[in-house]
């Protein structure tokens, strides 16, 4: 699943267009729909859909031995 393709799921589960969301976190639709296609949602922009939505979003790195490396907001 592409990243783009889990925004829209989040759109869908949390009842909200991607072009409401895109204005929620202070950018056009436009551009914002642009990044979906290219894939080029960035970190800091993911953070700000959980911060928006007031949800968590975290990405880890998971090693072999277990430890975890983690970012994210909580």
């Amino acid at each position: 699943m592409t990243t783009a393709d889990m925004i829209k799921q989040l759109c869908e589960q949390m009842n909200i267009s991607v072009a409401e969301l895109a204005r929620r976190i202070g950018q056009t639709p436009q551009n914002f729909n642009k990044k979906l296609k290219r894939e080029t949602v960035t970190l800091d922009e993911l953070k700000a859909i959980a911060d928006v939505l007031y949800i968590k979003f975290e990405q880890t790195f998971i090693l072999s031995d277990g430890n975890e490396i983690k970012t994210g907001n909580e």
